[in-house]
Order: C-alpha cells, then structure tokens, then sequence
C-alpha cells in the first residue's frame, strides 16, 4: 500500500514545505552525484550521522563498510554539525523519491496548522528526536544514517492528531491487478507507526545497515507531542478536518 493523495486542502503557501523538498533535491543532485557512488559515498561518510563517531565509542580508524570497496573511517572528533545534515542526505534514489513523497502529501496541512517559522523550527525538532532514539537504540553502531525519513516521521505524528479522519487514497498491487481505496488518515499513520515499531523490535541487536526504524518511531512520537505545543488554534479554526468533529 501507498498513499498517493490526500482529501485535506490547505489554505496558507506551504513555502518551508517546498523549501525542504528543494533542499533535499539539491543535496541528492549537487552533494551526493545523484546516486553515483563516489560521490554518495564521500556525503555518506563526512556528513551522514554515525553513532559509534558521534558518542565516540567506535576507536579512531575504525573502518565500516559501504560496500564491496567502500568504507568509512571513524574520526576522533564528533562530527556534530552531521546531527543537521544527515536529515539532509538519501542512500538511492527510491529513498529520496519515497521521503519527499510522504513530506508532499503531509507536510502542507501540517505547515497550515503552525504557520512557516513555527513549521521549520518544528521539523527541525523532529528531526533531532529521531536521530536521538536511533542512537539510543544501538549508540555503538559504525552505520552511517541518512535521510529525512525521521522529520517526517514527526510531520505524520502531528497530522494524525490534527486530521485523524481525514481520507488518505491509497495505491495498492494485488499481482497483476491495481487498485485503489480510501481510508481515514488515523488508520493508515497508526499502521504505519506500527509497522515501524516491530521493525525496531526486530532490529534490536542489528549490526549491518538496515532501515532506521527506532529514527522513524522517535519522529513520530515527538512530532505527536510537540505538535501541541505548536500549532495555532486560530489558523486551525478555520480547517474544516481538524480533530474529530464532523
């Protein structure tokens, strides 16, 4: 299942929305060589977030590997400024498409609910919180993490409590046959954050790379908390899906 559009308008020009999009683009592009392996490599290494680096629990030199012929080398200096960049980042070209896709569909009512400094200071957060539960999770890890999958993990935390029955239009194969069906947005992000949580479960122990479940569930649990305190009461009077009421 995939969600392809949502029945929810907005009302203000979702600039930080767009600004976002176009950051990630132009980093995937101009940073990262659009997936070229020199170049993803070389931003992988130098501005994706490692734990092991971060906390300096891995040792100096300590190589972990990309690929076949690909490493990174663990620094003795914590690279901090990569706690920003590596929400930033993306290891291919589904990752990217799938991040932005999700922040497309979801960001704008969310940025219409707290207004554009509000949002960007707010994702920013998220961010931050995602990438802290990961390190929590496994604070020894040498597997760089990129991606902005934990922002916008708290911008669908938010969105289930704005607009819980809101309709999401969801793209689903079934084989050879393609169909689609709408569902409140309640249903489809709480199945979404479950999924994530039994991944996490499930990674616990993990050593290799692998998709940074515990980044999405601590977006999500900080995006669902910190929305309270964010959003605006009078740009939300005005929505005609906020909360339960019909």
């Amino acid at each position: 299942m995939f969600p392809i559009r949502d029945e929810n308008p907005h009302f203000l020009t979702p600039w930080v929305t767009y600004t976002i999009v176009a950051l990630n683009v132009l980093a995937w592009l101009l940073v990262q060589g659009y997936g070229r392996d020199g170049p993803l490599a070389e931003s992988v290494c130098t501005l994706g977030l490692v734990p092991g680096e971060l906390l300096q629990t891995l040792p100096a030199g300590f190589a972990v590997p990309l690929g076949p012929q690909l490493a990174c080398l663990v620094t003795d200096t914590p690279n901090w400024q990569s706690l920003f960049t590596h929400m930033f980042l993306h290891g291919s070209w589904m990752h990217i498409l799938g991040n932005l896709w999700f922040l497309w569909i979801f960001g704008n009512n969310v940025e219409d609910s707290m207004g554009h400094a509000r949002f960007a200071l707010f994702y920013l957060l998220c961010g931050l919180a995602a990438a802290g539960l990961q390190i929590a999770s496994n604070p020894g890890s040498g597997v760089p993490m990129v991606g902005a999958s934990g922002a916008i993990g708290g911008i669908m935390g938010a969105y289930i409590l704005l607009y819980p029955r809101v309709q999401v239009h969801m793209l689903v194969w079934l084989g050879f046959y393609v169909t689609t069906f709408a569902i409140p947005a309640f249903w489809m992000l709480g199945y979404w954050f479950v999924v994530q949580l039994l991944g996490g479960v499930g990674s616990l122990g993990a050593t290799g790379a692998g998709v940074a479940f515990w980044a999405h569930v601590g977006g999500f649990i900080a995006g669902a908390i910190l929305v309270l305190l964010f959003k605006d009461e009078e740009l939300l009077r005005r929505h005609p899906h906020y909360g339960w009421r019909r």
